[in-house]
């Protein structure tokens, strides 16, 4: 970040730049937030018969984004980020929290990132409600607070043998954006200009959680690849699954690459943010039905198996229904790592 010569302290810098937008949002949420901004903690007043979905995550720079990135795409992706964690859970959001380490004091850079924050905030009517700031490396954290009716929460825990597997929208774009943005491989510019905003602009699927609260048997989000994420299901769920390869679902872009790159970046790109989720056949017409009203594809991947033995195993498939050998199953099973060098 380019610095701006200024004496602007912590708490003039959350007056400007993050108190005034969390206000302009209070009117439409005093129901629910009983207190925001300016106390020592936000206190919440969820309706009865309402459990607080509660998510963190954290983006740093030079981990989770390039040294550079456009702080307008950045504010909009960190507050995305995390409002996909509720969608997948079924939750409506209601509140979040900021917490920022910041190399310098950049006016402009904080006008931009203030800026993307609260456009999709607004979008999603979950108000900023407290946080902190501190000088330090660039680092974002965002603790995001959703509600879902008592009982109804999807977990991930839920996945019962002969339920289908269902993924949202498609898979493996952010990575194919990545890979470019690496110089890995050469995409048409006007390609990397179709997909790029899935990588720095995520949509979290919040209406699609919300709707699939009374047909899906578990869920979570993809952030760090669709097959490694699906085996937290499989783990937590105690099942094993069969994935059909080719039933993935690729952006036209990715399948313009070859083979072994579509299944690759759709199988384990990570940075989707689209929601993996588990139900039972009979609910096949329903999940048609959500697709159509949201006007976003659903597309079955597999089913639930199974546990073998004492283990969850993944089973990749291609498409002649035949196992894909050890080797290259296990390239494709694999998820990001945070620790990873």
């Amino acid at each position: 970040m380019h610095s701006e010569s200024s004496p602007l302290g912590e708490f003039d810098l959350i007056q400007r730049f993050f108190k005034a937008g969390a206000d302009a949002m209070r009117p439409n949420d005093e129901k629910t937030i009983a207190l925001g901004i300016g106390d020592d903690c936000a206190l919440l007043n969820p309706a009865a018969g309402e459990e607080i979905a509660i998510t963190s995550d954290m983006l740093v720079e030079g981990r989770h984004f390039f040294m550079g990135a456009n702080p307008e795409l950045l504010g909009r992706k960190a507050l995305a980020v995390n409002l996909s964690d509720l969608a997948a859970m079924g939750a409506k959001p209601i509140g979040f929290t900021l917490a920022i380490a910041l190399p310098t004091v950049d006016k402009a850079w904080l006008e931009a990132f203030s800026k993307g924050l609260f456009a999709v905030a607004n979008q999603y009517s979950c108000p900023l409600i407290g946080g902190d700031t501190t000088a330090g490396p660039l680092t974002i954290s965002i603790t995001a607070f959703g509600s879902t009716p008592s009982g109804k929460s999807i977990h991930r825990s839920g996945a019962k043998k002969g339920d289908d597997i269902w993924v949202s929208g498609a898979v493996g774009d952010a990575r194919l954006a990545l890979a470019a943005l690496r110089h890995e491989m050469n995409l048409p510019e006007n390609d990397l200009k179709q997909i790029e905003h899935r990588m720095h602009n995520p949509t979290p699927r919040v209406d699609l959680g919300m709707k699939i609260r009374e047909v899906a048997s578990a869920a979570l989000d993809i952030s760090d690849g669709l097959l490694g994420d699906l085996q937290h299901i499989l783990k937590q769920s105690q099942v094993s699954a069969e994935v059909f390869l080719d039933q993935l679902p690729k952006s036209e872009i990715l399948q313009k690459q070859s083979e072994d790159v579509q299944n690759q970046f759709a199988a384990c790109g990570g940075d989707d943010y689209e929601i993996c989720f588990t139900a039972p056949i009979e609910k096949r017409d329903a999940i048609d039905k959500i697709s159509t009203a949201l006007n976003l594809p659903i597309t079955r991947i597999g089913s639930i198996t199974e546990k073998v033995g004492t283990t969850e195993k993944l089973f990749l498939l291609n498409k002649n229904g035949d196992l894909l050998d050890e080797i290259k199953s296990a390239a494709l099973l694999k998820s990001f790592d945070h620790f990873a060098k």
